[in-house]
């Protein structure tokens, strides 16, 4: 089991950067490959960012590719999204995700899900 819980949301005016964390509860993090999805009012939830378990790999929406970065440390349990020169069109919930087995692009493959953070970016 993988207890998630993501912190660092809020409002922002656009233009502006936020820095997402997604704190994870669990014997070994790198264990896990992890995903950034965001879910808009009335809209699917959608793919945003990934990292491998290891942190070598990255993959990015094309929406995110430029302005968006995903990092994690091991050590501490912890991965990032850095949001930079955010847009009134990335007003979301921001969930981070966690499965063992799976890296891909799809919600429907992560097994752990956190509760989700706010991001409202005023225009």
């Amino acid at each position: 089991q993988v207890l998630l819980v993501e912190s660092g949301g809020g409002l922002v005016q656009a233009g502006g950067s936020l820095r997402l964390s997604c704190a994870a509860s669990v014997r070994t993090f790198s264990d896990y490959a992890v995903g950034w999805f965001r879910q808009a009012p009335v809209k699917e939830r959608e793919f945003v960012a990934s990292i491998s378990w290891t942190g070598g790999t990255t993959a990015y929406s094309y929406s995110a590719k430029g302005r968006f970065t995903i990092s994690r440390d091991n050590t501490n349990n912890m991965v990032y999204l850095q949001m930079n020169g955010l847009k009134s069109e990335d007003t979301a919930v921001y969930y981070c995700a966690a499965d063992r087995h799976r890296l891909t692009r799809s919600h429907l493959d992560y097994e752990f899900w956190g509760q989700g953070t706010q991001v409202t970016v005023s225009s």
